[in-house]
């Protein structure tokens, strides 16, 4: 798959990852856009109380087992044509 299809993979609610890629057990999923029901200490420390929106978002679950958010895509993870779907 090309970086077209992967992200249209996404967007379907499929994990998606380069073979080309290193790391084992690597993967992308999309998130959608959501409400914060409440804010927490994390969010209230920047001024942000009560609900609040939190746009979509790509997030890579990394070879080191983290949930890493807003994960961007490389020039040549754009022009890839290693995608799959896990």
């Amino acid at each position: 798959m090309d970086f077209g299809d992967a992200i249209r993979a996404l967007k379907e609610g499929k994990k998606v990852a380069r073979a080309g890629w290193n790391g084992k057990g690597m993967w992308l999923c999309y998130m959608p856009a959501f409400t914060v029901p409440e804010a927490n200490s994390r969010t209230q420390a920047h001024g942000i109380t009560g609900a609040f929106p939190c746009g979509a978002y790509i997030v890579m679950w990394t070879a080191q087992g983290v949930w890493q958010p807003g994960w961007l895509a490389s020039q040549s993870d754009m022009l890839a044509e290693d995608w799959t779907i896990v």
